[in-house]
C-alpha cells in the first residue's frame, strides 16, 4: 500500500510562519526548553504575570512531540487513579490535586476564547464506556468521585448508550460533562502565538546542546547561539534532551498510536451519534472522537516500540472493526505514533532540583489539563515565589531503571491486556 502522509494534525495545522532558530548571545530571566504543552504553558503563564524576559527553545517545531500528536482529550485527573491518589496523600491533598486539573480544563476553555485559538474545540464532554457487563466499576468510581471530590459524572444506561454508540461492545457508561476535545497541535500553535504576542521569544529548530550552572544562573547553548539565564525550565517529555541525567532517567518514553479515517459522511452518525469523545473501561482501552469533517479519530495501545505508520494503521484498524464492524473497509488516511513520558509512580514530576533547575514531565498520557496546571505552578513559582508546586513533591525524580524499565512496562501492559481479555471472556 502507499506511504501514509504525516499526521492529520500536521496536515490540518494552522499556518503561522514559524519561529526563527536562535542565533547570537542573549541574556534572559527564564529559558524554557521544550515547545510542548508544559513549556508553552509555562512561557504563557509567565507572560500573563508580566514576565516577558523569557525565551522558549524547541528542537523541532512547536507541538512536535506528544502535544501535537495526542487524541485531543481534555479532562480531569492523572495517569494514577483517584483511589491510589487518596491512599497515598489523603483525601484533602488528593482532592486539591484532582480539582486543579478541573481548573486546567477551564483555563484551556478560557484561553481558547481569549486568544481566539482555532482548534476546533468541542465542549460536549467525554464518555467512559463500559466494555464489561458488570456495572460496579462505573458505580464505584461515580460514587468515589462524588463523595471524595464533589465531582459528578452522569450515568448513561445501556439503552441510551446504544443510541449514542451503535456497538454491541458496551453495556453502560459514565459521562464526564466537564471535559472537551480539540485539535491538539492547533491548540499548541495558538498558545505559542499568544505567548509571542505577549513578548516571549520563541525559537524553533533550536535544540539545546548543553546547559551549565554559572554562579547564580545558567548558560544555555544551542548550535546557533547561547543564553545567560536566571532560571531554566526543562519540559521535554518523552523526547529526552540529554541535558540532565537525573531528569532523563526519571521517565520512560512510551509510544501510543493514533489513526484517522477518510471522511465518513452519514456513515459516522450511523455508528457514533454523539459529539462527545469516548474511551472504554479496559486498561488497554480504545479512545476515539468524531472530527468536524466527518472523519473518525481512533487511538489506543501503548508500547515501548514507536512503530511505522503502516503498522499503526493495521493494528488500530483491527481494533476499530471489533467495535464497529459496520465500518469494515473504511479507508485510513492518516496513522502515526508519538512518545509520552511515564514515571514509575504514574504522576507528573513538577518541581525544582537542589541546583535550581526546574522541570515538568511525566504526564503519562493524561497531559493536556495537567500540563496546563504545571505551567501555572511553575510560572507562579518563578514570577511570584509561590510554593504551590510543592504539592507534587511526593512524586519526585524516581529513576525508571532504563533499559530494564522498558521491559517491565511492556510486561505490565501485556499482563493488564490479559486481565482485560479474561474479564471479557468470563463476562460475555
Amino acid at each position: 500500500m502507499t506511504e501514509l502522509p504525516a499526521s492529520y494534525y500536521r496536515a490540518t495545522a494552522t499556518a503561522y510562519g514559524g519561529f526563527a532558530p536562535l542565533s547570537g548571545r542573549h541574556a534572559r530571566r527564564v529559558v524554557v526548553v521544550g515547545g510542548g504543552y508544559a513549556g508553552l504553558n509555562t512561557a504563557l503563564g509567565l507572560a500573563e504575570r508580566g514576565v516577558t524576559d523569557v525565551t522558549l527553545l524547541e528542537a523541532d517545531s512547536v507541538g512536535f512531540g506528544a502535544s501535537g500528536r495526542n487524541g485531543g482529550f481534555v479532562f480531569a485527573g492523572y495517569s494514577l487513579g483517584e483511589g491510589a491518589l487518596v491512599r497515598q496523600l489523603g483525601t484533602d491533598t488528593a482532592k486539591a490535586l484532582f480539582l486543579s486539573t478541573l481548573g486546567g480544563v477551564q483555563l484551556i476553555r478560557s484561553r481558547v476564547a481569549k486568544y481566539r485559538i482555532p482548534c476546533a474545540m468541542v465542549d460536549e464532554g467525554v464518555i467512559w464506556a463500559n466494555w464489561f457487563n458488570d456495572p460496579r466499576v462505573l458505580r464505584e468510581r461515580q460514587q468515589f468521585l462524588a463523595e471524595r471530590f464533589g465531582v459528578h459524572w452522569d450515568w448513561v444506561p445501556r439503552a441510551t448508550l446504544s443510541e449514542l454508540l451503535r456497538s454491541t461492545r458496551y453495556s453502560d457508561a459514565l459521562w464526564e460533562r466537564n471535559a472537551v476535545h480539540l485539535h491538539p497541535l492547533n491548540y499548541a500553535i495558538g498558545i505559542a502565538q499568544a505567548a509571542a504576542q505577549k513578548g516571549v521569544h520563541l525559537h524553533e529548530h533550536s535544540a539545546v546542546t548543553s546547559i551549565e550552572r554559572r554562579g547564580a544562573g545558567w548558560r544555555v547553548h544551542t548550535a546557533g547561539g547561547e543564553i545567560e539565564a536566571e532560571h531554566v525550565v526543562l519540559c521535554c517529555g518523552g523526547y529526552l534532551a540529554g541535558l540532565d541525567a537525573q531528569v532523563d532517567r526519571a521517565v520512560l518514553p512510551i509510544a501510543t498510536y493514533v489513526m484517522v479515517t477518510e471522511p465518513l459522511g452519514p456513515r459516522l452518525r450511523e455508528c457514533i451519534n454523539t459529539r462527545a469523545a469516548v474511551y472504554d473501561t479496559r486498561f488497554a482501552f480504545d479512545y476515539y472522537r468524531p472530527l468536524p469533517d466527518s472523519r473518525l479519530l481512533w487511538g489506543g495501545r501503548i508500547s515501548i516500540r514507536d512503530r511505522a505508520p503502516a503498522r499503526v494503521r493495521d493494528l488500530l484498524y483491527r481494533d476499530l472493526v471489533k467495535v464497529y464492524p459496520q465500518l469494515a473497509g473504511v479507508h485510513i488516511d492518516f496513522a502515526w505514533s508519538g512518545l509520552m513520558s511515564y514515571a514509575r509512580h504514574q504522576m507528573p514530576q513538577i518541581g525544582r532540583k537542589p541546583n535550581g533547575l526546574w522541570f515538568a514531565q511525566a504526564f503519562g498520557g493524561h497531559g493536556v489539563a495537567p500540563t496546563t496546571v504545571a505551567g501555572e505552578l511553575l510560572a507562579a513559582a518563578i514570577a511570584n515565589d509561590d510554593d504551590a508546586w510543592q504539592r507534587f513533591a511526593p512524586y519526585g525524580l524516581v529513576s525508571t531503571l532504563r533499559p530494564f524499565g522498558f521491559l517491565g512496562a511492556q510486561a505490565s501492559y501485556w499482563w493488564y491486556q490479559a486481565k482485560d481479555w479474561l474479564a471479557d471472556f468470563h463476562g460475555k
